[in-house]
């Protein structure tokens, strides 16, 4: 067992952070042979399992996965650290007149680890290569409260992937496929469950809402 070590140094950023960091839609080049919510082997959980953040470089995520749950198994840490989580989802991106799913990191620079905290498990995990610390208040790793898990596994395991579009309500775009094709107009309802835009077209000096699919429209 490699020598024990207390918690040291400052960790800025909170739970609440990770909650509402969602706003970043790059998808990492850095690949991985593992899914994205591979976990060490399943068994039932001791008293004082809970789940924890920590962080990384952006980019690096399934890296520094496949780095932790290696060090898991090779100092047979599997009875106190269970599961290393990188939580994505799937999302529709519309380009050039066609659909591609991608999978887009739901918390870029973040992981999630279910264990059971302690100072031989903290270890494993804080000096695992990648890792820059566990996200808590001041040197204390705070864990998710079980609502915040449920929420974030759910969103993972959505069976309808979310749909990106390049416009919005308000925006200027170009119809490119069907009777109106060329026509100018002005987004003025989008509705994400049935990939559908309504667009308002001047027609003889009136506008008139022509509902429209994703694809059949650009953003000018």
């Amino acid at each position: 067992m490699a020598k024990k070590k207390k918690p040291t140094g400052n960790l800025p950023h909170t739970a609440e952070m990770v909650k509402e960091e969602v706003s970043t839609e790059a998808v990492s080049a850095e690949g991985s042979d593992l899914p994205p919510g591979e976990g060490v082997e399943e068994k039932p959980r001791p008293e004082g399992t809970e789940w924890f953040v920590i962080h990384s470089y952006s980019g690096y995520e399934n890296k520094v996965q496949k780095n932790l749950l290696h060090r898991i198994e090779s100092m047979e840490m599997q009875d106190k650290i269970f599961q290393v989580v990188v939580p994505t989802e799937e999302e529709v991106e519309l380009r050039d007149g066609h659909r591609r799913t991608i999978e887009r990191r739901v918390f870029p620079g973040y992981i999630l680890v279910e264990m059971v905290m302690d100072e031989d498990s903290w270890y494993v995990v804080r000096n695992t290569p990648g890792v820059t610390g566990f996200v808590g208040f001041g040197n204390k790793p705070t864990p998710l409260r079980p609502d915040e898990v449920d929420k974030i596994l759910k969103r993972m395991d959505a069976e309808a992937p979310k749909i990106k579009v390049s416009f919005k309500v308000g925006q200027k775009v170009r119809i490119v496929e069907g009777p109106f094709e060329d026509f100018m107009g002005t987004v003025d309802e989008i509705d994400l469950d049935r990939a559908r835009v309504k667009v308002l077209v001047s027609f003889f000096g009136r506008e008139t809402p022509i509902e429209l699919d994703f694809l059949q429209v650009e953003r000018v």
